[in-house]
């Protein structure tokens, strides 16, 4: 209100006790009054409208636009509009603007109407527009024709009735279908080698969520933004894409640091997870046991803790001293100190579990029976291997990390030999550091493993770079002493020639996890591995023979060994 004088800021205060009858967009008395002050002051007037004709905000911009302040969010329901209406002026002849048009979808507004002005000050067109339910053009809005002020009659609360009537209607059937959530996927495109292959993991990754990705949102930046990760403008193109998509799940291929997704969710006001998070509520559906369970709720807690922040800090204890001090704990105190002690309290429990599986480790070394640890990327057939190995029922999914707990199980060879063998939790690209921290009673057993079985999907276009991710996390965990087996997997899926070639340069056999006597040579190999001093040239001249015609009666297992 900087430069207004007294009579005109009067003026605009006295549009609070104007009334609208539910019926009308505007009364012609009430655009008139704001057509004078508009063109007194030479600024556009803008007002918000309820439903029941009372004027809530009077908003004075400048010549060419609107600052509008923050008007709340939006009412609780799905299919509801906000419940009020932005009625301004226009100073020059102009249509609704584009930023009209967005502020008409980003706020859900019951309708936006701009009034322009004739060589008297006075109201001449009216020119509207109000959203739009889902339809098959796409459409988010329709702009109706302008109309004189005098001959603007249209029944705004039937109108009101039947979009929020069909808003709703359609909701109700886009959230009936197969999945429960539908998203758009947002992702930066850095220009790395890696960048593609990303965007397919996270799709993947939506898939196994139960997500139904509805379309992909791609922005090329050299460097992300520090705010929003992609540009304010990218991010309301985002938006008004959402709403047009019936979408109120956004998800981003890369992490987000606590203070862009607070900026992000903000702004749009829609449900915003990134990778981690969608890798979290995987693991969160397939947590079985109860040391699975413990685990992901305690990386989850580590996750979230960071990112529990406080919309208001009016009653914070920012400072001291008179006027600073606060009347105790606040709500955002009080849940990072309950988040603190969980994280304690299930830290404590971790380290139990961890002496535990200790116990049970020495147990075996006891028995002196080795131990063979399948790892590998996640979706890479570990699984469906020990079950193939061991005549086991594990379960196993064409998904990514369907399997969470560890399993183990016997494994008998040739001349009263036996081995345990354990399948873990696939790995993936980047895993989230509170995800290897939380998981670490899991990961502990491959410290203790006398051989790596190392499972590649060999079919798929990404074997490397997978095989790469896996070695690197095995570096980083200091495990990439203990021997390695590589296995390359999926075999009757991939072209034998590039099966040939990575066997040829990096060593390892060719297996199919589903078919029992492909799995042979990879028998050998850690027969061969394990026993080689005492039994290599049994092996060698008597394995394939003992395979062949007692396959059933020699490789027996037992019940599984956690």
């Amino acid at each position: 209100m900087v430069g207004l004088k007294p009579y005109q800021l009067t003026a605009l205060e006295r549009l609070y006790r104007r009334r609208v009858p539910p019926e009308q967009v505007i009364t012609t008395e009430l655009a008139t009054a704001m057509c004078e002050i508009s063109c007194d002051i030479n600024r556009q007037i803008g007002i918000f409208i309820d439903r029941r004709g009372q004027i809530e905000h009077v908003i004075v911009g400048d010549a060419q636009r609107l600052f509008l302040p923050d008007i709340g969010r939006q009412r609780a329901g799905a299919g509801r509009l906000r419940g009020i209406r932005l009625i301004h002026t226009h100073l020059r002849n102009e249509d609704l603007t584009q930023d009209d048009l967005t502020d008409l979808s980003l706020l859900s507004l019951d309708f936006i109407a701009a009034i322009t002005l004739d060589d008297d000050a006075r109201p001449a067109l009216v020119h509207a527009a109000h959203l739009l339910p889902e339809n098959a053009q796409g459409d988010l809005w329709s702009v109706l024709p302008p109309e004189p002020i005098h001959r603007f009659k249209l029944p705004f609360d039937e109108l009101i009735r039947s979009l929020e009537s069909e808003f709703a209607r359609k909701h109700k059937l886009r959230t009936t279908g197969t999945f429960a959530d539908r998203a758009i996927v947002v992702h930066v495109d850095s220009g790395t080698a890696d960048s593609d292959a990303d965007l397919e993991e996270v799709i993947e990754l939506c898939a196994t969520a139960g997500v139904s990705v509805l379309d992909v949102v791609k922005q090329s930046r050299r460097k992300p933004d520090p705010k929003y990760l992609i540009g304010k403008g990218k991010l309301d193109h985002l938006m008004l894409h959402c709403m047009q998509l019936g979408s109120e799940l956004v998800i981003f291929t890369q992490d987000l640091t606590p203070s862009q997704a607070r900026a992000i969710t903000d702004a749009c006001e829609l449900k915003v997870l990134d990778r981690t998070q969608l890798i979290l509520d995987i693991f969160s559906q397939h947590a079985k046991s109860g040391s699975g369970k413990l685990q992901v709720e305690l990386a989850q807690l580590h996750y979230m803790l960071p990112r529990l922040v406080a919309k208001n800090t009016g009653l914070s204890r920012l400072t001291g001293g008179i006027g600073g001090r606060g009347p105790g704990e606040t709500k955002l105190e009080i849940n990072r100190r309950r988040a603190k002690d969980r994280i304690r309290l299930l830290e404590q429990q971790l380290d139990t579990l961890c002496k535990t599986r200790a116990i049970q480790r020495q147990r075996r070394v006891r028995s002196n029976v080795p131990t063979v640890s399948i790892v590998g990327y996640t979706n890479a057939g570990k699984s469906t291997l020990l079950n193939t190995l061991t005549h086991s029922n594990v379960i196993a999914e064409d998904k990514l990390f369907a399997t969470l707990d560890p399993s183990s199980r016997r494994l008998r060879f040739p001349e009263e030999k036996e081995i345990i063998i354990t399948d873990t939790v696939g790995f993936i690209r980047d895993l989230p550091e509170s995800l290897v921290s939380a998981f670490k009673a899991t990961l502990e057993e491959l410290e203790h493993a006398d051989i790596l079985l190392h499972v590649i999907d060999a079919s798929s276009p990404r074997a490397e770079s997978q095989m790469d991710s896996v070695t690197a996390l095995l570096r980083d965990l200091h495990l990439n002493e203990i021997p390695q087996i590589l296995a390359w997997n999926k075999s009757d899926l991939a072209d034998p020639t590039i099966v040939a070639n990575f066997v040829a340069r990096f060593g390892g056999v060719s297996i199919s996890a589903v078919s029992a006597t492909t799995t042979l040579p990879l028998l050998r190999a850690i027969g061969l591995r394990l026993w080689e001093k005492d039994m290599g040239e049994l092996l060698l001249n008597a394995w394939p023979q003992a395979v062949e015609t007692e396959a059933d009666d020699t490789y027996e297992t037992t019940a599984g060994c956690q």
